[in-house]
């Protein structure tokens, strides 16, 4: 247990303390997939992306964010996404399945490998298998904070992701404060619910990008069976339940969801229940008709909830140039690569 959740070994062999003979006897009668790293491209910005290779050759992005001396992983929870935002590359590739605990925890360890091993030696996509062999170093993870934003829908893979955040946040795991981990969902009601039930100590982020029905159902589609009042409904009671603040991501689109009347709205949904709000620029995705807002709208935007008392930071893309911003994770580069050695 202790080479699997605190060490994060990837194979039988690595697990040098344990006789030679028990080590063979596990290697021939068990078995542990991992998520292998296998690409990595460095933006210019610093972020780094890397491609994990599953055991069914299925691939999923991680993105690690540096900030000073302060790292955050993003990770993936899916292969792919069947939700379908149109503003997200992710929905445009279908879904495939869910990631297993493991899946996602190996995300974690090597994100958290990546950010000991700071600063990162080259800007360009190369084979990381070597850095997968490497002991996991110290009692805690280099990490300052672990995101489920990246690929996949983490409510739709609700057990996994609480098995994976249980194993970061133990003791004989990686020890990691369930304050520093963030689960980031478009709102499904029932498994909000769930979430409060189970007494989450994480932090849960509505990804919420319109405030009124008519707009939302336009670029989530999940939204029209499940309107916000659902949604508004399930986050009171997680809050009744938790005492936690939610937090609001809102991505900025021109022309679409900017306006005064758009913030008012905004404004309104958010009197429902403690939140402080993430406006989010947007990042660019091919065929999908948006663009983001402007630095002036972003601006007037942030005053106006301002004016109405309420929390807003405007969050910056990362990784932009290298497809590892917010809703563009797709494994394109990984394709790409794989296709260019055929």
């Amino acid at each position: 247990m202790e080479w699997l959740w605190k060490n994060g070994a990837g194979s039988f062999d690595e697990m040098a303390n344990i006789p030679i003979r028990t080590r063979l006897f596990l290697k021939d009668n068990f078995s542990f997939p991992t998520a292998l790293p296998e690409v990595k491209q460095r933006g210019s910005d610093g972020t780094v992306k890397v491609g994990f290779r599953l055991y069914d050759q299925s691939m999923v992005e991680g993105v690690l964010i540096p900030a000073g001396h302060r790292y955050t992983a993003c990770i993936s929870s899916q292969v792919g996404c069947n939700l379908g935002c149109r503003f997200c590359a992710t929905g445009k590739i279908g879904f495939t399945r869910n990631l297993s605990t493991g899946e996602i925890y190996d995300q974690v360890i090597h994100l958290s490998r990546l950010a000991g091993a700071a600063p990162f030696p080259s800007t360009a996509i190369h084979s990381t298998h070597e850095e997968r062999k490497l002991p996991f170093t110290g009692d805690h993870p280099f990490l300052s904070n672990i995101v489920y934003m990246g690929m996949g829908e983490p409510l739709l893979n609700y057990e996994h992701v609480k098995e994976s955040i249980e194993k970061i946040t133990a003791a004989d795991g990686l020890g990691m404060s369930p304050q520093r981990i963030t689960v980031s969902s478009i709102g499904v009601p029932k498994m909000i619910r769930r979430m409060a039930d189970d007494g989450a100590k994480y932090h849960f982020a509505l990804s919420l990008h319109a405030a009124n029905d008519n707009k939302r159902n336009q670029i989530i589609p999940f939204n029209q069976g499940h309107p916000l009042n659902e949604i508004i409904e399930a986050v009171k009671y997680y809050h009744s339940k938790t005492q936690k603040r939610v937090t609001i991501e809102y991505i900025l689109f021109a022309g679409f969801n900017d306006s005064r009347d758009d913030a008012s709205e905004l404004a309104r949904f958010c009197r429902n229940f403690p939140v402080k709000i993430n406006l989010i620029e947007y990042n660019p995705v091919n065929d999908t008709g948006f663009t983001g807002s402007g630095p002036v709208q972003i601006q007037d935007f942030v005053h106006l909830l301002e004016k109405l008392n309420l929390v807003v930071n405007v969050r910056k893309s990362r990784g932009k140039d290298i497809d590892a911003a917010c809703g563009q994770l797709s494994a394109n580069h990984v394709m790409k690569t794989d296709e260019s050695k055929q």
